[in-house]
């Protein structure tokens, strides 16, 4: 926590003072990119998400969830795999699929290979409420990305940031 302040606080004053520090430019630069980034992912998530409420829909990460069971071939994942693929903590997951089973947009069942496990299953409803919510986060993204970048400054941020993933 303490190192991310840090680069924070000298990622800050980069930026608002221009100020070129004792490290070499090109690590400027790195810190630059990495505030900026971090800085555009906060700014058009909070837009995304209040297109989804104005619009009455739950948060983005209800969403998400749904949208990762229904690619799940049989469109269940044991609480642990859908994790991994939400990059949440643990507790987080469990919170938001209690959430979501008090909805009826998802269900647990007893995992069918070995029993003990549990699987999450999504419900009709998960399936209708994601397709649902698709078109205003689609609208949420041209509006928010879309708009404010060329066809090419998207293909080329998509690469970009392909390298880094």
């Amino acid at each position: 926590m303490q190192l991310h302040l840090i680069v924070k606080v000298d990622a800050d004053a980069l930026i608002a003072y221009g100020h070129v520090m004792k490290a070499s430019n090109s690590s400027n630069m790195v810190v630059l990119a990495w505030v900026k980034l971090l800085r555009a992912q906060t700014s058009v998530l909070a837009a995304v998400e209040a297109d989804l409420k104005a619009a009455g829909f739950p948060p983005l990460s209800w969403y998400d969830v749904l949208l990762e069971l229904g690619r799940a071939k049989t469109h269940a994942l044991r609480p642990k795999e859908l994790e991994a693929r939400l990059l949440l903590a643990q507790h987080n997951v469990s919170r938001l699929i209690d959430r979501l089973m008090a909805r009826n947009l998802v269900q647990k069942n007893p995992a069918a290979e070995d029993g003990r496990g549990l699987m999450v299953e999504i419900t009709h409803e998960g399936h209708d409420l994601q397709r649902r919510m698709w078109p205003i986060y689609r609208r949420a993204i041209e509006r928010h990305v879309g708009l404010k970048l060329t066809s090419t400054e998207a293909k080329n941020l998509a690469g970009l940031l392909a390298k880094l993933t």
